[in-house]
């Protein structure tokens, strides 16, 4: 429910909606279609060593402002 939480706040922000479909392609582990839940997930051992490198430790995620700053970033660094 908070991964939904953090996306609403990309959900306001259509400027930024092609570059969060972007990362999600790029993010998106090899072969997600073939696997249940047929999402375009990233790996979770790599979501995993991205969290407690951003935030120090587990089960924390990204809250609405960090993802849409993250995507200012991406967007940023694309040009």
């Amino acid at each position: 429910m908070a991964w939904l939480r953090a996306a609403s706040g990309v959900i306001r922000r259509p400027d930024l909606w092609v570059v969060a479909a972007r990362q999600t392609r790029v993010l998106a582990r090899p072969g997600w279609w073939r696997r249940p839940p047929f999402l375009p997930l990233p790996d979770r051992a790599y979501l995993r060593f991205r969290l407690v490198t951003a935030y120090g430790g587990e089960g924390q995620p990204p809250t609405p402002d960090d993802l849409v700053a993250y995507l200012q970033w991406c967007k940023h660094i694309e040009r």
